[in-house]
């Protein structure tokens, strides 16, 4: 990625396009950030910023001339408020192929007045249920929008669509904005919650107070900027080895239940063959006394 810098910008193609307007050519740097553009002097009508890394519309200072903005092929994801302040001349926005999901991220560009054609396509939010009647309502300025011409039935179409308590309560419910997401922030408020313990506390006062030099002192605040507690490790010594007993008397007495288990398995099945020897032999009597009845016949 490349930083948008004065210098950069001083070394940039710049030339006359088709349309007889003067043009500052930023494409394909990686720009992730737009910012230092009051370099330009405010000599250009038209900013090619197509293919980079820019994620978020913003950063302009005010440039009375620029009438067209081609940030094609980054990934903005959020438009930045009071465009209309810093860009008051701004009648062409192209933001095709970027990363827009939601349509109230397309809400700041309503105070844009001068704004007649716009590009999102190939944005998620051209997926969305009644998106181009809701921008076509949300920014009545538009005469282009995605490169077809807003004609009179869909303006009418979305008026009636918005009109009233209902249409109003509609707009409403479709039109969120995306979440933004500050890196760090979750992690430093769960930090905050979950604090030191009370045994924590104490080790670091004891530790500090049998700190002998000024070496080991600031081996204390090392280890506590690293998020080490002293004596910790020698605190949870002891109960890892308790844990680690527990765990051996559970084995040793699942073992002897399994013993036990298999013995008492064993008595049962000898109980059931000395039964059954019993059986042969009362029938084998049986047979011996009717044997004799059988010859007396």
């Amino acid at each position: 990625m490349v930083k948008l810098s004065a210098e950069l910008i001083e070394q940039a193609a710049q030339y006359t396009n088709p349309v007889r307007d003067r043009e500052l050519d930023l494409r394909g740097y990686k720009i992730p950030v737009l910012e230092n553009l009051g370099a330009t002097l405010d000599q250009f009508d038209t900013i090619d910023f197509s293919d980079n890394e820019v994620r978020k519309l913003d950063g302009f200072p005010l440039l009375r001339r620029l009438k067209t903005l081609l940030m094609n092929n980054n990934r903005i994801c959020r438009i930045g408020e009071n465009l209309e302040q810093s860009l008051p001349s701004l009648t062409e926005l192209i933001l095709t192929s970027n990363n827009i999901q939601e349509l109230g991220d397309l809400d700041p560009l309503a105070t844009v007045k001068t704004l007649t054609l716009l590009s999102l396509l190939r944005n998620p939010v051209t997926n969305k249920k009644h998106y181009r009647l809701y921008v076509i309502n949300k920014l009545p300025q538009i005469r282009v929008l995605d490169f077809q011409k807003v004609k009179l039935k869909e303006r009418q179409e979305a008026e009636k669509m918005f009109k009233g308590k209902r249409g109003a309560q509609l707009a409403k419910d479709i039109a969120r904005r995306t979440k933004t997401f500050t890196p760090g922030v979750a992690a430093q408020l769960e930090k905050k919650k979950m604090g030191p313990s009370q045994a924590d506390v104490e080790a670091i006062k004891n530790a500090i107070a049998n700190a002998s030099s000024l070496d080991e002192v600031e081996r204390l605040r090392g280890m506590l900027q690293a998020g080490q507690i002293p004596g910790r490790d020698l605190r949870q010594g002891p109960a890892g080895m308790v844990e680690e007993e527990e765990e051996e008397e559970e084995e040793e007495e699942g073992a002897q239940m399994e013993a036990h288990t298999e013995e008492g398995a064993g008595d049962e099945i000898n109980e059931e063959d000395q039964e059954r020897g019993q059986e042969g032999e009362e029938e084998d009597d049986d047979d011996m006394d009717v044997e004799p009845h059988v010859n007396g016949s």
